[in-house]
């Protein structure tokens, strides 16, 4: 079922820019209420420039990895829209690669790699739970850098 939320946003977003294209994606971050109000609350901020998935779940779901350029409406835990993302920079790596910059732009916690490798490590440990699989940190992890370009 469409996000009623997101396509207001969208439509709002639309009035404004000329040019967009007609597909977008909705979504929010985390597993939870609490994380995705708290994630989209950070990308709000200016704080939160980045996310980071895990690979196998693109290739489990038979979708796309993200493209330079796409556009996202991100929700809240209510499922409501609070803005638009595009993304600037696809980067495919393992997870035990992860850079300073990555945790920085990420905009959790203390914003270390210590941090950033603590808490996507359980993220990602439920995640291949839900599966079936286990985790490993040679698991690739798709990184995304956006930018807010629309807020509700």
């Amino acid at each position: 079922m469409e996000n009623e939320s997101a396509k207001d946003l969208w439509e709002s977003f639309q009035q404004q820019i000329t040019n967009l294209p007609e597909k977008y994606d909705v979504w929010s971050f985390g597993d939870t209420k609490e994380s995705a109000d708290e994630l989209a609350a950070l990308v709000l901020a200016g704080l939160k420039t980045a996310t980071c998935s895990l690979k196998r779940m693109y290739e489990i779901d038979g979708a796309d990895l993200p493209q330079v350029g796409t556009y996202s409406v991100i929700l809240d835990g209510d499922d409501q829209a609070v803005g638009i993302i595009q993304n600037l920079e696809v980067k495919v790596f393992p997870f035990d690669e992860v850079t300073e910059d990555i945790a920085i732009a990420e905009g959790e916690g203390d914003r270390t790699v210590e941090y950033w490798s603590d808490v996507h490590k359980e993220f990602f440990k439920r995640e291949c739970q839900s599966i079936g699989e286990s985790f490993s940190t040679k698991m690739e992890v798709v990184f995304e850098r956006f930018e807010l370009v629309y807020a509700a």
